[in-house]
């Protein structure tokens, strides 16, 4: 197991990364305020998951209210969030209960959020079962729901006390899902880690076999980059924006061609490529770095073109992003692989121009 902890102050919490995790409930027992839990789930990953983590926990005494809520983007949003109320408040959760999110990006953001508000803030533990999840979502503590005019809209900064990791799971993880989880690993390289980038481009394949080892590697660095980042800049007031890279252009598709469609991770790639043309046009980036970037999504898999849905739409969704300030876009941008910047300058021909580019 591989431990590293996010730097918060009294709110410091460690992330937990290896094998055969969930059948360990020691390592869950000494965060809970109370002997008594709500694990958030959703019904593709609670037949594969929920018994053994909640049986480890019952056999230390722990009670445990299972919470199981439809699979997918889709139901990201207040119908599926207000299920969660209604089995905390039907099954008499107290403030003190601890809220334990198990499953992907939008179980632990849901489940995050949920633990935010009820009643003003109860314990939450991140128990990701996707690789998108270990690398990214359920460290740093953003938690939302989506809304029809934007993705991850409506949320909470809300850090919870415990990340664990069991990179088993990833065993049962779909191709897709797979190589969507590496899109966000590689982010980490291009935005802020050249050294990473290098050992990804050796080492991609390993990834998409699923070698235990390069998993646990790429995984314990990602994380760490992120909680360094999260460290200096927790509510996103500046450098935390970075880890945005791709993701304007890439929630403009996911919400335009409506969610789910597009898995988060591949939405990332093209918005990614869509970031890169963009940094070329302002001439940061040069051909070969654009080529080299497009040909390790292509191992991957991912997609290096976005759907058409119009530049006006394009632009329309993307002006609901967070990173908008006084009415600018402000954009991820790569100065050079391995070193990002957020940028308001580019003009609106090169950002069209850029999309254009890369639209299929």
């Amino acid at each position: 197991m591989r431990t590293l902890t996010v730097a918060l102050g009294d709110r410091a919490y460690p992330i937990h990364i290896g094998q055969d995790l969930l059948g360990q409930p020691e390592l869950i027992l000494p965060h809970l305020k109370t002997r008594r839990v709500a694990i958030v789930s959703n019904d593709v990953v609670a037949p594969l998951y929920l018994e053994r983590l909640q049986s480890g926990l019952e056999a230390h005494g722990v009670a445990v209210t299972p919470v199981v809520l439809p699979d997918g983007e889709a139901n990201k949003n207040w119908q599926t969030l207000n299920q969660v109320f209604d089995s905390l408040l039907g099954t008499r959760c107290e403030r003190s209960t601890t809220l334990i999110a198990l499953g992907g990006g939008v179980v632990g953001d849901m489940g995050g959020f949920a633990a935010a508000s009820y009643q003003r803030g109860m314990p939450f533990i991140q128990v990701p079962t996707t690789l998108l999840a270990q690398v990214d979502s359920s460290v740093g503590g953003k938690t939302a729901i989506n809304h029809p005019l934007g993705k991850n809209m409506i949320g909470a900064f809300y850090q919870p006390r415990l990340v664990l990791a069991d990179t088993s799971t990833l065993n049962t993880l779909p191709p897709r899902e797979l190589a969507a989880g590496v899109a966000e690993v590689i982010k980490y390289g291009l935005i802020r880690d050249p050294e990473f980038l290098l050992w990804l481009e050796a080492n991609i394949e390993r990834l998409m076999a699923r070698d235990p080892e390069a998993l646990a590697f790429a995984i314990e660095r990602s994380c760490r980059n992120k909680a360094e980042v999260v460290a200096i800049d927790e509510t996103e007031q500046g450098e935390r924006a970075l880890l945005n890279l791709g993701h304007t252009f890439g929630h403009a598709i996911e919400t335009g061609m409506g969610y789910g469609q597009w898995l988060h991770g591949e939405a990332v790639a093209a918005g990614t490529m869509m970031a890169a043309e963009l940094s070329r046009r302002l001439g940061w980036l040069g051909p070969s770095d654009v080529a080299r970037i497009e040909a390790l999504f292509q191992r991957v898999g991912l997609p290096v073109t976005g759907p058409v849905l119009g530049v006006e739409r394009y632009l329309e969704l993307m002006a609901h992003d967070k990173k908008v300030e006084a009415g600018r876009l402000r954009l991820v941008l790569l100065r050079k692989p391995g070193q990002a910047v957020l940028w308001g300058d580019a003009s609106a021909a090169d950002i069209t121009a850029a999309i254009e580019a890369r639209c299929a």
